[in-house]
């Protein structure tokens, strides 16, 4: 399917469901449309908030905050994740004796480290940062700690075998085995990182998209929080699609499916 194709299906999944939320708001489908608009607002006046958000320029400043702690937890979650997970898979011993404590770890629900981050860190951009660590670091480590023990025992023994040293197994093995695991991790693990600064913005901050989310639900303004979301969205595609490009340039290397010979 060519990209053009595939944008344009995209597109109309984006109006189908525009129209049905239109429908349901505006028309008395399910009982009366005050109560659907108290509750959906609709389409036509979120859309039009977003426009007066972007267009106002008060809502930059919030993006503005929230990227820095996306960037800051995505960056050094996906390190910490990269780094461990590789000492983690090259170290049987270590591995074994840290699992059940890195389970644990795992298993920690995410929104109840909000406010012990916030005890700590404050409620400036580092607690936001913490939270949105906690949730990019262990997407990153499993996957980074699989592709490197997913290495074919076979070709360990061939690169040896051709006289390799550990850091030159490093290089031209381990790490190209675990590249497009890590990459297909970024992808979720950016994503996490967003909902960690904007969950810890929603739970407490003076700043922020998820500041705007909650400052808007706080007084029923579903419309609000709608065009927050909206926002958001479209916040997660763009670095969701910068992602994918970086990908694809580090990445270009591998070679493509073979055909029929």
């Amino acid at each position: 399917m060519s990209r053009v194709k595939l944008l344009v299906l995209q597109i109309l999944v984006a109006v189908a469901l525009l129209a049905i939320w239109h429908v349901v708001t505006v028309y008395p489908v399910f009982g009366s449309v005050r109560n659907a608009q108290f509750f959906f607002s609709t389409p036509l006046d979120v859309i039009a908030r977003v426009w007066r958000e972007l267009s106002g320029g008060e809502i930059w400043g919030h993006l503005w905050i929230t990227l820095q702690e996306t960037i800051l937890a995505f960056v050094f979650g996906a390190g910490g994740g990269i780094l461990v997970g590789f000492v983690f898979a090259r170290n049987d011993l270590l591995a074994a004796v840290f699992d059940p404590y890195i389970k644990a770890a795992n298993a920690l629900p995410r929104v109840v480290l909000a406010p012990i981050f916030a005890l700590w860190f404050g409620l400036g951009i580092w607690s936001k940062v913490a939270l949105g660590f906690t949730l990019v670091f262990f997407i990153v480590f499993f996957n980074v700690y699989q592709g490197v023990r997913e290495v074919s025992p076979t070709v360990l023994a061939n690169a040896r075998m051709l006289g390799m040293n550990e850091r030159q197994l490093l290089r031209h093995v381990y790490w190209p085995a675990a590249l497009t695991w890590m990459f297909s991790s970024l992808h979720t693990s950016v994503g996490f990182a967003l909902v960690g600064a904007v969950v810890g913005e929603y739970l407490g901050s003076s700043a922020g998209l998820g500041y705007k989310i909650h400052e808007a639900e706080s007084v029923f303004d579903v419309t609000g929080v709608f065009a927050g979301m909206f926002i958001l969205a479209i916040f997660v595609i763009i670095i969701d699609t910068l992602v994918t490009i970086v990908e694809n340039r580090l990445l270009a290397w591998r070679p493509g499916p073979s055909g029929p010979r």
